[in-house]
Formats: structure tokens, C-alpha cells, sequence
């Protein structure tokens, strides 16, 4: 559970980094709920927002590896996969409203690390629930 702690804590501080963002834009538009129609603002909520709504099922997926064991080189993989891809994301999104290279990068990297890892998953508890057992 080392592991995945550096990693939750890593992805918690870029998290709180996206809110603080947008409480002070908030602050700085006066602007209590919503957008206000301010595009820096909408772009600084949807980034926060959607590490909101990736990176916990990402972090619950790595737990889960690293509690079965997972070789610790793997985890660091898709641990840092993960935080590249998140930053990457925040980054282009923060940017611009629009299609960016960051903003699909990012989302690309993350969907990818979430679908290895769930895979990987799939595939150890295939391992050691029907293929082992029928060799023992």
C-alpha cells in the first residue's frame, strides 16, 4: 500500500491545486456558483472536475494490483502513467475550452492506464482462480 500512497498523495495535491485554482477564480470574477460566463473559470472547473471523476476508480485499481501483489516496477508504471496523464489533461484543459493536444493526451493516457490496470486485474484473478487450481 506504499505504492499507491505516493500516488494518491501525488494525485491529492493536484486535486487540491485544480480547487484552489478555482476558488481564487472564483474569488476573482465574484462569482459564487457556476461559470459566470467566464471561460478561464469553466475551463478551471471542468479540470478539476474530471480529476475528480477519473482519478479515484484509478487509484482503487492500483490498490487492488498492488494488494495482489502486483511487481512493484508495474505499479510504478502505471502510477506514474497516470499522474503524467492527469497533469497533461489539467494542463491542456486549462488552456482552452476546445480540443486541445494536452486535453487528449491526457485523456487518452488516462483511459489507457485505467484499462490496463483493469485488464491486468481481470487477468490475475483468471490466473489464480481458475488456471491455477486446475494445475494443482
Amino acid at each position: 500500500m506504499r505504492i499507491t500512497g505516493l500516488y494518491a498523495a501525488l494525485l491529492a495535491l493536484l486535486v487540491v491545486g485544480l480547487a484552489v485554482r478555482v476558488m481564487l477564480l472564483r474569488r476573482r470574477n465574484s462569482v459564487g456558483l457556476g461559470d459566470g460566463g467566464n471561460r478561464s473559470l469553466a475551463c478551471a472547473v471542468r479540470a478539476h472536475g474530471n480529476a475528480t471523476e477519473y482519478v479515484p476508480l484509478a487509484l482503487v485499481l492500483l490498490l487492488v494490483l498492488e494488494l495482489n501483489q502486483t511487481l512493484p516496477a508495474l505499479l510504478h508504471v502505471f502510477g506514474i502513467g497516470l499522474l503524467l496523464a492527469r497533469v497533461i489533461h489539467a494542463l491542456g484543459l486549462s488552456n482552452t475550452p476546445g480540443a486541445s493536444t494536452g486535453r487528449s493526451v491526457g485523456a487518452g493516457l488516462t483511459l489507457l492506464v485505467i484499462v490496463a490496470m483493469a485488464l491486468m486485474l481481470a487477468w490475475q484473478f483468471l490466473v489464480i482462480h481458475l488456471i491455477v487450481p486446475a494445475t494443482v
